[in-house]
């Protein structure tokens, strides 16, 4: 891969025209953050659970607000790393550091503003219950599933993935002619694209860019385009898996720093961990800095500050500021292997030792102490019931369209999610289920199950 190839300013949709739109105010990356940002996709994240349930007495983070400071770091890293990128080749043309200079900025910014806009509601269990729902599918159904379905399309199902659905509804059209879904800029979508591969290739741990899935099976032609102009290289000949776009990696660790570090924030609210555990991780972080990173001078104002509330968010800023400069050092270390598409780690599991092991002690303790509360497991159990049980009906009526209560049940789905009854549309209709589902909102969830079940009665 090139520096020079790695950016376009071209969009979904929009392949036809030749030249792009005038950028007196706004430039086509500043127009990819302000369509994501407007968007009511990313306006429903807002009721989106990140980790802990939502709403309560204490406002903890939702998957909105972890994205709007997921881009902030985000827009930092860029920077950081455009700049080096432009003082490295100062030969290069003008367009060329401008670029590196002063978009990618925006690039990472946006990008890491939509890398969860694909999630569905209750969290993590929200994937895990769809994937459980086609996996245990029953009798007539799983006849169906088999025998109509591709392999290809089957995955899809049996392995439903965030990152994959983030990329359909920024680039799916859905029920509109306009093609392209959000027509954002090809370099702003590769950024997202944190598992370069489909469902029949990926979850294999064993690589990281087979860890997970970054496209499904109906995106497979969007994303080869996009590759291709690029200059993203395949890296298997009969398979549909490619190397990472370099920027997938500032937006992969904007994300690492900000969900460990607010996570441990969000816990100290609930009162799940003390300020004098959370003092003891983060202050950790600079037992080796020197100058104005040096412990003594960062725990000096720590103890300087009597709200505990603020001294945390104290210790937050200094060590998102230190991270963001040392991960920047390492992508332009590893420059060769990002180039090539050999990296196969993430800019975060390259920290120096003594970092890395506090970020994998944090890591230790969100598991048992966080990640294993009993409001978070609370919540993901009611996930699982709610997606499967809304899954069930509305697959049922997918399943069999000329009953009574399948046309009633098809009558709640939105008219941008299309579903036909003729023969070959079952992964149709099943993956519009699915999207339907996918982009609700944890409290519309709920309102749809309470009200199907006869819970509560409009």
């Amino acid at each position: 891969m090139k520096w020079q190839q790695l950016y376009s300013a071209q969009r979904t949709g929009t392949e036809y025209k030749i030249t792009s739109a005038p950028q007196n105010i706004r430039t086509s990356y500043v127009r990819d953050y302000d369509r994501i940002i407007f968007s009511s996709a990313f306006r429903r994240l807002q009721n989106k659970t990140q980790v802990f349930p939502l709403p309560g007495a204490v406002f903890v983070h939702n998957r909105l607000t972890h994205s709007l400071e997921v881009s902030s770091v985000g827009r930092s890293l860029g920077k950081a790393a455009g700049d080096a990128i432009a003082d490295k080749y100062n030969n290069e043309p003008e367009q060329f550091k401008e670029f590196y200079r002063y978009e990618l900025p925006s690039v990472i910014a946006a990008a890491c503003l939509a890398h969860d806009i694909g999630n569905p509601p209750f969290g993590h269990s929200g994937e895990d219950a769809i994937r459980i729902f086609f996996n245990e599918l029953e009798a007539d159904a799983k006849k169906k599933f088999d025998n109509e379905l591709s392999k290809a399309q089957q995955e899809d199902l049996l392995h439903f993935e965030g990152n994959a659905n983030a990329f359909r509804t920024l680039t799916h059209h859905f029920n509109e002619d306009k093609q392209g879904g959000f027509q954002l800029t090809y370099t702003t979508l590769a950024s997202i694209v944190k598992y370069p591969c489909d469902s029949l290739s990926g979850f294999n741990k064993q690589e990281l860019v087979t860890k997970k899935s970054g496209f499904f099976s109906t995106e497979l032609n969007t994303y080869t385009h996009l590759a291709e102009v690029l200059g993203i290289p395949r890296l298997r000949e009969n398979e549909n898996v490619y190397a990472r776009h370099p920027f997938v990696f500032l937006v992969e660790a904007a994300d690492d720093i900000c969900y460990r570090i607010i996570d441990f924030e969000d816990a100290y609210k609930l009162g799940i961990i003390s300020i004098e555990e959370i003092s003891s991780f983060f202050l950790a972080f600079f037992n080796k800095e020197e100058g104005y990173e040096a412990r003594e001078k960062i725990e000096k104002t720590f103890h300087q500050i009597k709200d505990n509330n603020k001294k945390i968010q104290f210790l937050r800023a200094r060590i998102i500021n230190l991270l963001i400069h040392k991960l920047c050092t390492i992508f332009m270390e590893q420059e060769a292997q990002l180039l090539a598409g050999s990296l196969n780690t993430s800019l975060m599991d390259m920290l120096p030792p003594e970092q890395l092991n506090i970020i994998h002690h944090i890591d230790n303790y969100s598991k048992e102490n966080i990640y294993n509360h009993r409001s978070v497991v609370e919540i993901e159990l009611a996930g699982y019931n709610i997606i499967g049980y809304l899954l069930k009906e509305f697959v049922y009526a997918i399943m069999h369209p000329t009953t009574t209560k399948a046309k009633k049940l098809k009558n709640l789905i939105p008219a941008q999610f299309i579903t036909c009854d003729k023969p070959g549309g079952l992964f149709t209709n099943l993956q519009s289920v699915t999207d339907f589902i996918a982009g609700m909102t944890d409290l519309y969830a709920v309102d749809l199950y309470r009200k199907m079940t006869g819970i509560s009665i409009a």
